[in-house]
């Protein structure tokens, strides 16, 4: 009898390191999968996001004063949307690229917001350039999340390849998050989850997150200093 289970028990470890094993290469081969996703998404982006006209140098004192119309909600300090409800995002070190691709994409309403599409409508290419050169007139805060810095949150792990430190030289410019409203943050990423924000690289990522993961990231990115309430 003790020899039956001593086989029983061996063949039962066995079985369980065996299974333990295919456990392991199972979720290195999703997730290898999703980041080879991620980084044909990236390059997908960056080939057409050559294909959107250049930006212009922009006259800052034109987009100050066209900007007085943007005060009205980006100016005050954790004004919200009234429906959905959070906080209307921080451009106070925005990157310059970052809000000329944004606003095309409310002109074009291919990111959807009423007040924003009814604005961005109103805009020319001209006047785009000068608020873009206004809000980028004051200095461009970076994200500077390191691989060490977000050790505790593994969800972020692929974030930082483009929202940390190491991706100040990633084309097109992704946005700065760290500072950014946490409510803002992830109502972005459910929109991206959903379908009502489009984005190659962001469509594909969140693809993979959790309501619980999204909040996580929101959180973590919003805990940062970083980007500021605008201002005249």
């Amino acid at each position: 009898m003790a020899l039956t289970r001593d086989c029983h028990y061996h063949i039962c470890l066995e079985e369980n390191v065996a299974l333990t094993r295919a456990w392991n290469q199972q979720k290195k081969t999703v997730k290898t999968t999703i980041y080879k996703r991620i980084s044909a998404a990236i390059a997908l982006l960056a080939m057409s996001f050559l294909t959107l006209p250049a930006l212009g140098a922009g006259d800052a004192e034109q987009g100050r004063q066209l900007g007085f119309t943007c005060m009205g909600c980006h100016g005050i300090d954790g004004y919200r949307n009234a429906y959905p409800s959070f906080r209307v995002p921080k451009l106070g070190g925005q990157g310059a690229a970052y809000i000329e691709a944004a606003l095309r994409a409310y002109r074009q309403d291919t990111r959807q917001h009423p007040t924003m599409h009814a604005q961005a409508s109103s805009l020319s290419d001209e006047d785009i350039e000068n608020l873009v050169a206004w809000i980028g007139s004051t200095e461009r805060v970076n994200d500077e999340i390191t691989a060490e810095s977000a050790a505790g949150v593994p969800v972020a792990a692929a974030c930082i390849a483009c929202h940390g430190a190491e991706g100040e030289g990633v084309i097109p410019q992704p946005p700065t998050l760290t500072g950014q409203h946490t409510d803002y943050l992830e109502y972005a990423l459910k929109q991206y989850k959903d379908g009502t924000r489009s984005g190659t690289v962001m469509s594909a990522f969140v693809a993979t997150l959790s309501e619980a993961d999204m909040a996580t990231l929101a959180k973590f990115y919003g805990s940062q200093d970083g980007l500021a309430t605008l201002t005249q």
